[in-house]
């Protein structure tokens, strides 16, 4: 007899995205496909440089997203978990976890709101400023670098 084991699901926190099927008279170019292929490339190779320059700052690239989204907050310099969890697009108990472990490596700083006692306000450290400062200036020079082709490959496509 097969017993059905606990298997945790994964739940992603963003509406699935609608692949329309293909159309009988619409077409697909391969220099459309040529196109779609090189702008992932682009993009990835950003997202590998993103994940190694965050692990050489001795932080998870997680961890260098959460700085970014309360540094990047806009109109005010802190995050609830609630609104971390919504901007990294994670479970709010995962938010927690990530907000947990910044705070354990002094990097935030977790306060009671003044506003409402139930929630809790994240802001940086002078450590996490530090490391999202380097960081941010280590990603915007990337991007100086591929910017260019990044624009080409998304004016193509918006060009179609």
């Amino acid at each position: 007899m097969y017993v059905k084991k606990n298997i945790p699901r994964i739940r992603i926190c963003q509406p699935p995205v609608e692949i329309s099927p293909p159309m009988a008279r619409t077409r697909i170019a391969k220099s459309d496909f040529i196109l779609l292929a090189a702008l992932r490339q682009a993009l990835r190779r950003f997202l590998g440089f993103s994940r190694e320059a965050a692990r050489g700052a001795g932080i998870t690239p997680q961890q260098h997203q959460a700085l970014l989204a309360v540094k990047g907050f806009s109109g005010r310099d802190y995050v609830s978990v609630g609104e971390l969890a919504r901007s990294l697009q994670v479970r709010h108990n995962s938010a927690v976890g990530l907000a947990d472990r910044l705070v354990r490596h002094g990097l935030l700083r977790r306060t009671r709101s003044r506003t409402d006692a139930r929630r809790a306000e994240l802001r940086l450290t002078a450590k996490g400023e530090t490391a999202i400062e380097g960081l941010a200036t280590a990603h915007l020079r990337e991007l100086r670098q591929l910017g260019p082709e990044l624009l080409r490959l998304i004016s193509s496509i918006t060009d179609l």
